[in-house]
């Protein structure tokens, strides 16, 4: 086995060829010696569609097994198969000039209300979101993001909703794509998957 290292990069095709000829050769000679067949493998989720003609034995189905695309024209091809929820743990009233977070970095403009989220940093939601770059979604309508995201908890605006105590939050699913998400945290969706903390619930669902 090998692995390609830019499968997912269109400008670097023609060095990915090069990669599998030189596979294809040394898996040649491998079999000349030792003198009998083997299977081989090369593939991941992008080489796959991109390089059809080096399936050889055997692909390595990575992300795209969960839904997740390497590179952006498969994207309307697969449908993500995960999502990460979170729940309203409490609802506040913040009055003009209220401060919120660690560092005052949140300075309420005027009377707002807020929605504490059961989700920090320790869970994989990274701090970077903080203060408006990050968003969630409640009953399908998106909320920032304010002041600093915490270990074990987040604060969004959900001034003038009827958000309660005890509802659903997405951060990534069906509203907001982990894309999106990956987008904003800088990062490749294989690192906000593999980020999501072991103290994260797992629920499987069989359809």
């Amino acid at each position: 086995l090998s692995h390609l290292a830019a499968s997912d990069d269109p400008g670097e095709a023609e060095f990915t060829r090069q990669q599998i000829r030189k596979f294809e050769r040394m898996t040649g000679l491998f079999k000349e010696g030792l003198g009998y067949h083997f299977d081989r493998h090369i593939l991941n989720s992008s080489g796959i569609t991109g390089f059809p003609e080096a399936q050889f034995e055997m692909v390595r189905l990575g992300i795209g097994l969960y839904g997740i695309a390497g590179k952006a024209a498969e994207e309307p091809y697969l449908k993500p198969v995960s999502s990460l929820k979170a729940t309203v743990s409490q609802v506040k009233k913040l009055k003009k000039g209220d401060s919120l977070g660690y560092g005052r970095a949140y300075i309420a403009p005027e009377d707002r209300t807020i929605a504490v989220i059961s989700l920090g940093y320790a869970d994989g939601f990274r701090r970077s979101l903080s203060n408006g770059v990050g968003e969630v979604a409640i009953h399908g309508k998106r909320f920032p993001v304010v002041g600093r995201v915490c270990m074990d908890m987040t604060m969004v605006d959900i001034t003038g909703s009827a958000v309660a105590e005890g509802d659903e939050v997405e951060v990534f699913g069906s509203h907001i794509s982990l894309y999106e998400l990956a987008r904003k945290m800088d990062t490749i969706p294989y690192e906000v998957l593999t980020s999501i903390s072991q103290r994260v619930k797992r629920v499987y669902l069989m359809e």
